[in-house]
């Protein structure tokens, strides 16, 4: 049994009079992976702080395991302007060498362990950051936003590695798919209470749609148990005969369950208003080339973005996918070729630094009114404030007073109530809690304009991009293939290898030369005796995802006609039956693989 590593009992934390929760209490055992959600402002953070004895509950206690080694990845980090990462990691438990070694498989090369960390990028910076945490050597981690600036081939990095990772951790992200390939419960924080739930992400979903219905079938019982009382009393109440029977049915109207059907997070859909003027062609871009002064990024652009186009831009940290939407706005002058907008195309444009040009003085609404389109309604501006969670009162803060989170979404409803008929997004999902990314997609989904977005958000891009462009070694080319052959061809490490290959020379001691024919008869036959046994593993591992699925239908068919402790319990079986399911179809996969292996070596003595 594992044993518990931190427990938060009976805990309550507030700021002013809002209270983020109240008398919670859920526990961490070891190699537990779990993923925190809950909406911006939920206390997410906070909880990571008051485990980390930064922040102190109101009530309650947080209790430690003696063998607890607690590691916290912050969003905010401080170094002095000229601290190097060798010096930052300097207090590590891991030797420098082995830092170094590990640093790599993040992307960090032995001269960036000499460069002011200031200097590096935001990615590079979380890089580091990550590094530090790992050299600590922690048993459980509680990790922050860990994908913000991310590449995709980091976050890839980064997911195998907390795949692998034999420690617990706490993970707070907005990736849905980085939430399901790493983590195997999830820990909700709404309505002022904490509830940990098993499974990853989808299975949370799964098992809150079940217990919703379930509550809702109860309610709607007792509901309408409650309207004949009523109908009865109303009826009956005056008449002598009656009316003590009345009386009666009326104090059992106070004895029926009063069934409490929480209301879901905002997730109401994104209205962007429509766009004018769509014209049949967008943006034209004709033997481009972008850098800054005499660093050229981009050469030899040719690409062209037309109606109906929804366009992820992807790419390494740093091969020039924000210097891309740069030249598409005019933002960035070209040195040479040309960028031409078709006639009538108006383009908004949304990156990290807009929200910096935001006006202090003037409230939310103000912000997201003064630049709107003419058309735009007063309660189109406040539906759009309400979809970012700018909903009553809060409209009416000033800008002075926002996080940096809140201020991007303001800049990002600016652009949206543009009417502009191209969007260049540039990680537009960054700052937004999870169920807003929900609604941002399923929105921009359906933009009958032209989309033009750079995001580390797998899913997000795979929902929302009809078209890829990747940018690799200063050229950027359409990727004919769908985002999800994308990225299992970086998985994989096809894109590292399109570099042109040294061809192989006799005089190179590394080439590779072609496989000679094997005539060994006892070599031939133990692949067959490897062959045959490893279908047999196949068909056991068949038959048992056979039953499990039989298992898992009955139990959603049980569920839906149990009663509502019936169902948490059902629920808890369904989610440990999915991951036994998970863990078979992986081992489907690794034995599938093995006997493609086998089979090919077989080929060899033909």
């Amino acid at each position: 049994m594992s044993k518990n590593l931190i427990q938060l009992h009976q805990g309550s934390k507030g700021f002013g009079a809002k209270n983020l929760f109240h008398d919670v209490t859920f526990s961490i055992n070891e190699e537990e992976h779990v993923g925190v959600i809950g909406a911006n402002g939920a206390g997410k953070t906070t909880l990571f702080k008051i485990l980390n004895q930064q922040e102190t509950l109101d009530h309650g206690n947080v209790i430690k395991s003696n063998q607890l080694k607690l590691g916290y990845l912050e969003q905010e980090v401080s170094w002095g302007e000229s601290q190097t990462l060798e010096h930052y990691l300097s207090d590590c438990i891991k030797p420098i060498w082995e830092l170094k070694s590990l640093g790599l498989s993040l992307g960090l090369d032995d001269a960036m362990f000499h460069q002011p960390i200031q200097s590096l990028s935001g990615g590079y910076q979380m890089r580091s950051k990550l590094l530090c945490l790992l050299g600590h050597e922690p048993n459980l981690m509680l990790l922050d936003e860990p994908t913000n600036y991310l590449d995709l081939e980091t976050v890839l990095v980064l997911e195998q590695f907390l795949q692998e990772f034999r420690g617990s951790f706490l993970l707070i992200s907005h990736d849905r798919e980085f939430l399901k390939k790493t983590t195997d419960h999830t820990l909700e924080i709404e309505h002022s209470e904490i509830t940990k739930f098993n499974g990853h992400i989808e299975d949370y979903f799964a098992q809150k749609a079940m217990l919703r219905e379930q509550l809702e079938k109860q309610s709607l019982g007792v509901e309408a148990k409650r309207k004949k009382i009523i109908d009865f009393a109303n009826r009956f109440g005056a008449k002598a005969t009656k009316a003590r029977q009345a009386q009666s049915k009326l104090k059992s109207l106070k004895k029926l369950e009063k069934i409490e059907i929480k209301s879901l997070p905002i997730s109401a859909k994104i209205n962007i208003p429509s766009p004018e003027n769509i014209g049949k062609c967008s943006i034209s871009l004709k033997d481009l080339s972008l850098g800054y002064e005499e660093k050229n990024v981009l050469s030899n652009v040719n690409l062209e973005f037309k109606k109906g186009d929804r366009v992820a831009i992807v790419g390494y940290n740093g091969a020039g996918k924000s210097t891309l939407l740069k030249g598409l706005v005019h933002s960035l002058k070209p040195q040479s070729g040309t960028v031409h907008h078709g006639y009538g195309v108006h383009t908004g444009y949304y990156a990290q630094h807009v929200s910096k040009e935001l006006d202090p003085n003037l409230t939310v609404y103000q912000e997201l009114e003064q630049d709107s389109h003419l058309d735009v309604l007063p309660q189109q501006v406040l539906d759009l404030a309400g979809s970012l969670l700018f909903s009553g009162e809060s409209v009416k803060k000033k800008i002075s007073v926002l996080s940096g989170g809140e201020k991007a979404r303001v800049a990002l409803g600016k652009i949206l109530l543009k009417k502009v008929s191209t969007l260049i997004l540039d990680e537009p999902t960054n700052h937004l809690d999870f169920h807003t990314v929900e609604s941002l997609t399923q929105s921009l989904s359906e933009f009958p304009g032209v989309l033009v977005v750079v995001s580390h958000d797998r899913s997000f891009i795979k929902r929302v991009a009809n078209k890829i462009v990747e940018i690799r070694n200063g050229q950027a080319h359409v990727y004919y293939g769908s985002y999800e052959e994308y990225v299992w061809s970086i998985e994989k490490g096809v894109l590292s290898e399109r570099n042109e290959p040294q061809k192989a020379t006799d005089s190179n001691p590394l080439s590779v030369s072609k496989p000679k024919k094997r005539n060994s008869r006892e070599e031939k036959k133990a692949l067959q005796r490897s062959l045959r046994k490893n279908k047999k593993e196949l068909e056991k591992v068949e038959i048992q995802i056979k039953t499990l699925q039989n298992t898992l239908q009955n139990l959603n068919h049980e569920i839906t006609q149990a009663s509502i402790d019936e169902a948490k319990e059902k629920t808890e079986q369904l989610s440990k039956t999915q991951v036994e399911m998970q863990t078979l179809e992986q081992k489907w996969i690794v034995i599938s693989e093995k006997k493609e292996k086998i089979e090919s070596e077989l080929k060899q003595y033909n």
